[in-house]
């Protein structure tokens, strides 16, 4: 038995500096502004849920949290036993953090690299339909908000934890030098990319620390076009492009990532593989991408 999560439910960003968010996140991205208790904060919608993305004021810029949606009060309560088996600590959301992520429960707790996690169930939508800025549709639904990338130190251990601790499925893996994230020349370690739900992947994870604590987040339009348009903006408004438009080997997304004001990526993508469980095999790519994506923008 492990933890039944059905879909990324949302971030939470730390930031330093609100009006970059607001630029990145409602010229840039196109992202719809969205209504939330906090005046201070900023609440981003993509589909009928009232906020995907919040962004607060803080003395850093890095991804707070990540939640993950689950079906209901049982699938919670279940969770909450199988952490506590598993020696997981974790703490209760209190009534004010309820009220600003619009949850009926949540519990928060860390995996071994400082990554947080929330659990949540009961997330509120709206009536109001979204009506983003550029006319863009995402791609979300039983699929979730996207997909997020975090660092880890230890990637056997990362594994072992995400997939028998939180009951996330291994749907592809690729190697690289060991040498590139400080490790002995001639060993090798593990980006794993792991799923829940008919997207390729919902979680992967890079063994490298990041002072961001977020490697990347994506976002799926319906559209190649409204990506095209999407990388138009970023040159438009100067926001620091990390890869060059791409098709990845592993999900098949064509996608360029762009710099957050948060310091960690966004990709921006398109077509993006869904993958049926009863029939997948989990298998080793042998590059990033079939075309493109060329890291640094160049």
């Amino acid at each position: 038995m492990t933890i039944d999560i059905k879909s990324m439910g949302y971030i939470r960003v730390a930031s330093t500096d609100l009006d970059a968010w607001q630029t990145f996140a409602g010229k840039v991205l196109g992202l719809a502004e969205g209504r939330g208790p906090n005046p201070a904060h900023q609440y981003w919608r993509i589909d009928q849920v009232s906020a995907r993305i919040v962004v607060f004021p803080s003395d850093v810029d890095q991804l707070d949290c990540t939640g993950w949606e689950l079906a209901d009060h049982q699938a919670l309560q279940s969770a909450r036993e199988h952490l506590q088996k598993a020696g997981v600590e974790f703490e209760e959301g209190s009534a004010d953090e309820l009220d600003e992520r619009r949850v009926q429960e949540l519990i928060r707790f860390r995996d071994p690299w400082d990554n947080v996690f929330e659990l949540f169930h009961g997330i509120t939508y709206e009536a109001r339909p979204v009506v983003t800025p550029y006319a863009a549709t995402f791609v979300t639904g039983d699929q979730g908000m996207g997909h997020i990338v975090v660092p880890v130190l230890d990637d056997v251990e990362a594994l072992r934890f995400y997939t028998e601790v939180l009951g996330f499925r291994l749907r592809d893996s690729m190697s690289m030098p060991g040498e590139f994230v400080g490790k002995e020349p001639g060993t090798k370690v593990w980006l794993r990319f792991l799923g829940v739900n008919p997207r390729h992947h919902s979680l992967a994870f890079l063994p490298m620390p990041n002072p961001s604590k977020c490697v990347h987040v994506m976002l799926e339009v319906d559209k190649l076009d409204h990506v095209g348009r999407a990388l138009e903006r970023v040159r438009k408004h100067g926001a620091p492009l990390s890869a060059t438009l791409g098709r990845h080997m592993n999900d098949e997304m064509i996608s360029f990532y762009v710099k957050s004001p948060g310091g960690f990526d966004v990709e921006f993508g398109t077509e993006g593989m869904t993958v049926d469980d009863a029939r997948w095999v989990a298998r080793e790519s042998t590059a990033v991408s079939y075309w493109g994506h060329v890291f640094g923008g160049q």
